[in-house]
């Protein structure tokens, strides 16, 4: 969901940083205004929907440069490739649209057609990245929250390679500084940490939306081998790992169990439990209280099974050292 609201008032979008760079780096904003592409084809487009047409036909990967036009051999340090200055190439078509939409000034319902538009996923990609360079950091994850689940697929890479669906993208958006040869606005540290923070307790209550989805649609087996399984991409697997594996003394501490307990049954991710509950039950309260109460079963359960593993795997070695001794 977008920051603010839809009315007329909040129709306006704000710039956020150098409202005449977009935030783009030097060069590639260089080779886009030098580009005959924009400086000619683009010139020609003059409203919102004629951009968007142009994206649809044009646009086949999001990279800042077309496939094998930039050479980086030989460059070292700051000149580099994953910085995006010394020798330039052909600015790609996707980059050269991106900041033809940031001429434009688009609003704010212009932005959400883009994210919600139908026609191609290079569409709303392009929607999706203008927000990356244009609006704060702290706005980021209200823009981005409602599609970080979001499956639809599209080849990134110039030349092909790289499928990824639009969620895993937005992940990689709000984790990541470098995009192939360049890099997004610096996120600062505060906002970054509870981007990420946020990202875990999602995935989280992604997991126990799907636990019990199969536990009422009669998939109990399939839903449970699925949950085991996943992970939530760009955040290095799930908060659900402890369960499924034994994390030995040298690699976590006692009280990683009971820290994750707590994150899952944090205030957030009960009252997200509540809201998810009331759109299936048609809010009635005594349904949303007994789902409450059953995430929080499952989640003490689980907490319980891990303490126990751990328990049982220290006396096992507590026994073992104890035979050896006796031995010798």
């Amino acid at each position: 969901m977008a920051p603010g609201g839809a009315s007329s008032k909040n129709n306006v979008l704000p710039l956020w940083g150098n409202e005449k760079t977009m935030n783009l780096n030097n060069l590639i904003l260089t080779n886009i205004q030098s580009s005959h592409y924009f400086k000619v084809n683009l010139f020609e487009l003059k409203t919102y929907h004629e951009v968007i047409d142009e994206i649809y036909y044009k646009v086949a990967h999001l990279e800042p440069w077309e496939k094998g036009s930039r050479k980086t051999s030989g460059q070292t340090g700051m000149c580099g490739g994953v910085r995006g200055v010394g020798a330039g190439g052909i600015v790609s078509t996707a980059f050269c649209l991106l900041y033809k939409l940031f001429t434009l000034k688009l609003t704010r319902k212009q932005v959400n057609g883009l994210l919600t538009h139908c026609d191609s996923p290079y569409i709303r990609a392009l929607g999706f990245m203008y927000i990356r360079y244009t609006q704060p950091p702290a706005d980021l994850w209200d823009w981005y929250e409602g599609y970080l689940d979001d499956d639809e697929e599209l080849d990134v890479k110039a030349g092909g390679g790289c499928m990824m669906t639009i969620g895993e993208m937005l992940r990689h958006y709000l984790t990541k500084l470098e995009w192939y040869s360049t890099l997004f606005p610096r996120i600062p540290v505060p906002i970054q940490k509870d981007l990420e923070r946020k990202l875990m307790e999602h995935g989280v209550m992604a997991k126990v939306v799907d636990r019990n989805n199969g536990l009422e649609g009669g998939n109990g087996p399939t839903a449970a081998s699925n949950h085991q399984n996943s992970s939530s991409p760009g955040l290095g697997g799930s908060v659900n790992d402890f369960k499924d594996r034994h994390i030995t003394d040298e690699e976590v501490s006692w009280g990683e169990a009971e820290r994750i307990a707590r994150l899952r049954r944090s205030p957030s991710r009960e009252k997200r439990a509540r809201d998810e509950g009331g759109r299936r039950h048609g809010g009635g309260e005594r349904s949303n209280e007994e789902r409450v109460e059953r995430d929080r079963s499952i989640v003490r359960r689980e907490r319980d099974e891990a303490i126990d593993v751990r328990r049982h795997d220290r006396e096992r070695r507590e026994h073992h050292h104890q035979d050896r001794k006796s031995v010798v």
